[in-house]
């Protein structure tokens, strides 16, 4: 008999769970092993029945937009008992069922992997009831799990993000960027209240991305005396200019005695101290629901094909694993050490180490709680002196979404240790014209969550001319620090000023380089800012033209940017759910165009309605996304029609997404912790960003070592990992 492999989503639903079922669906088809659904969790495999139904490749189309999870969700408290887990396993066996995914958060993969390791002693004291046999307890003698953290909160030590944690800070941050809008208009207060009942993660992040004034964390209870530094320093932003306080709560926040921090208790708080009323919004389950985002869509498809490979490949002696993500990138853990880890956060709550509870959840979490306390208050912490060195900062290339907020959190940072900051208008050559202000504090107020560039930025790489001009811009203003922040212009020009240091002293600085780009085309980081906002406006443009085709047989031809970098292309196509993903590495030949063609057309004779291609802009020289549009829609015969749909510059454009805005966040203050250093020292050296590197930063020849510069991008593309995934999902087993 084939494999049989369960799947479930246990416990609370999170946004990209269908996701996660479909790519489980599918990796396992297409494996050879035969699928189950396990409806309504642990509650369905105790009832057994129609709860535990086979699953083929049909059953989950359409499912990978669909928020929530289509096999349904339970809290089963009879799970709990023996009888239930033993109903269980009899349940799993009779169907033949020895290998589990379970979808869910701490409760359920804890539940999922004691009856695990309880399994032998169910089977045995089963088959001594009768209520299976002695074969079926010899074929089925163990049970594989492997676990994928389904949850909104982000809770799970071992994986940087759980699935749905993305989607809910989407829905988080439209409402802060809506609230501030009223808030400003009419100088008010607003209370904004978000799930996180142990963690603090989405309170943090959308307050650092939404440009929040204060938050409260259930790792990070205040001190006495909050009251008034609350009120302090909410007033000192007002004085500063501000005409909006937002305040975000985590639900599960608490004070060091234990009672709980709600926003009716801030609200009276501001009452009795400023004798303001503030509104409130709590949010509830609207974090949980609508459609997921791109980045939870495409995450939980790789998890969920990888945890078909772990459960099919594991034996007697493994180790439930838990499948995640590290720098997006999958990653598995024991899911023993992620479970304790997890729960070591509560107990150092609960015994007064809030450091160490903070600690406890990764580094990136401690970074980002310093970096919030500097962007929240309304003023530097060190006072400039009249000789304070100076940092310039100035953008270079095509414009991406989250410039904005690299360039406030640098700015700010850079005040913050008492440097005088001043912005290069127009990217490279403002650098040349000596177009560059002072900046302060105020001047990047409310930046956060805008689009655009207000610094300006220009694709432009300088000639030899150029760089005399540029080193007397630097040496006239006397700066003694540079952070460039842009794409592949900017990686080009920060390496020419590296090589001519010797001929040009100006250029002996300390220099940063921080990647910003749509088409994610740059070394040694896997996600430059502005690549996660663009995916999803491809995401949602696709998801816009499937519903246009639902009354119809029609095939679309998506385009994209990238240039000769495949990322928005094939992230675009395995989140939307496309069929064929055309990429700038591997081109188009006119024979694969032949199969495609004979796939397409049997895919609509064979009851299809809807077909998608997605291409990036420079796949092909010849083969462009109006000729395959023509060429598919004349070998239909009148089958189907065709449409081609160019995604075009919308993708630079709009608020950046929260990812986007949290990235930028956290490596503009490593940038500026770096350049400080240097200062410090007495270094001149020039550094980009590398998340291989300790402090996010490592020598830029290392950094451009890995950069394909006739291609223009990078020689390790992290994402081509994702192809076998694609071609795995968007066609069934046997098809060309």
């Amino acid at each position: 008999m084939r494999a049989r492999i369960g799947v479930m989503t246990s416990g609370g639903d999170a946004q990209g769970m269908n996701a996660a079922v479909r790519a489980i669906v599918r990796a396992g088809i297409h494996q050879g092993a035969e699928v189950f659904a396990i409806r309504e969790g642990w509650q369905g495999a105790i009832l057994g029945g129609d709860h535990i139904q086979h699953m083929g490749w049909s059953d989950v189309s359409g499912i990978l937009n669909k928020g929530g999870t289509v096999i349904g969700t339970a809290r089963s408290q009879e799970f709990r008992t023996r009888e239930g887990q033993l109903r269980a396993v009899e349940n799993l066996i009779l169907n033949g069922i020895d290998r589990l995914i379970v979808i869910g958060g701490d409760g359920s993969l804890t539940g999922s992997r004691a009856l695990c390791l309880a399994w032998p002693e169910y089977v045995a004291e089963l088959v001594e009831a009768g209520r299976i046999t002695a074969e079926q307890a010899l074929a089925h003698p163990h049970l594989n799990i492997a676990g994928l953290v389904g949850s909104i909160d982000n809770d799970m030590v071992g994986t940087d993000m759980t699935i749905g944690t993305d989607s809910a800070m989407h829905r988080i941050t439209e409402a802060v960027d809506a609230i501030s809008s009223t808030a400003e208009s009419h100088r008010r207060t607003f209370i904004v209240e978000v799930m996180g009942r142990h963690c603090g993660y989405l309170a943090l992040m959308t307050a650092i991305a939404g440009g929040a004034d204060y938050t409260f964390l259930p790792e990070s209870p205040p001190r006495d005396g909050w009251e008034e530094r609350m009120v302090d320093v909410l007033g000192r932003g007002r004085a500063a200019g501000r005409r909006d306080s937002i305040i975000i709560v985590a639900e599960g926040a608490a004070d060091r005695e234990g009672h709980a921090i709600t926003a009716e208790r801030i609200q009276g708080v501001l009452r009795d101290l400023t004798g303001e009323e503030a509104r409130i919004t709590i949010l509830g389950h609207v974090q949980r629901g609508g459609t997921p985002s791109a980045y939870d869509r495409w995450m939980a498809t790789a998890c969920g094909v990888e945890a078909v490979k772990r459960v099919l490949e594991a034996d007697a002696l493994s180790e439930p694993l838990l499948v995640g993500v590290r720098r997006d990138e999958v990653h598995c853990t024991p899911l023993i050490e992620a479970v304790e880890a997890t729960r070591r956060v509560s107990d150092y709550v609960a015994e007064g180490d809030y450091e160490a509870a903070i600690e406890a959840r990764g580094v990136g979490f401690t970074t980002m709680v310093e970096i919030y306390r500097m962007l929240s208050e309304a003023r530097p912490s060190v006072l400039p002196s009249a000789d304070a060195k100076r940092i310039a900062v100035m953008h270079a290339g095509a414009l991406a979404p989250g410039m904005n907020q690299l360039a406030r959190v640098a700015v700010r940072a850079g005040l913050d240790r008492g440097y005088d900051l001043f912005a290069i208008q127009g990217g490279v050559p403002g650098l040349i014209s000596g177009d560059i202000r002072e900046v302060s504090w105020s001047d990047v107020e409310g930046m956060a969550n805008t689009g655009g560039a207000t610094f300006g930025t220009r694709r432009y790489v300088p000639v030899e001319a150029d760089l005399y001009r540029m080193a007397r811009t630097l040496e006239e203003n006397g700066i003694d620090a540079l952070l460039v922040m842009g794409g592949y212009h900017a990686y080009a020009t920060v390496s020419m000023m590296e090589a001519e240091r010797k001929r040009y002293p100006a250029f002996n600085i300390p220099i940063a380089l921080l990647p910003a780009s749509i088409d994610n085309n740059l070394p040694k980081w896997p996600m430059a800012v502005g690549a996660d906002t663009a995916l999803n406006t491809i995401v949602s443009s696709i998801d816009m033209v499937r519903m246009s085709a639902s009354a119809s047989k029609r095939a679309f031809v998506v385009e994209t940017m990238g240039r000769t970098c495949g990322f928005l292309p094939l992230l675009g196509a395995i989140a939307g759910g496309a069929e064929k993903a055309y990429l700038p590495e591997t081109g188009i030949t006119l024979e694969q165009l032949t199969t495609d063609v004979a796939a397409l057309v049997d895919a609509f004779e064979s009851g299809r309605s809807f077909y998608l291609a997605v291409m990036g802009e420079e796949a092909s020289q010849f083969y462009t996304g109006d000729v395959i549009s023509k060429l598919f829609e004349a070998e239909g015969h009148g089958l189907y029609s065709v449409r081609d749909a160019v995604v075009g510059h919308i993708q630079q454009g709009g608020s950046p997404s929260p990812f986007d805005r949290i990235n930028a966040t956290r490596l503009a203050y490593m940038a500026i912790s770096n350049l400080d250093a240097q200062l410090v020292e007495g270094r001149s050296e020039y550094v980009a960003a590398s998340s291989e590197a300790a402090g996010l930063l490592a020598p830029l020849r290392d950094v451009t070592g890995d950069m394909d510069w006739d291609n223009q991008r990078p020689k390790r593309q992290w994402w081509m990992q994702l192809r076998p995934v694609f071609d795995q999902l968007s066609r069934r087993p046997g098809q060309e």
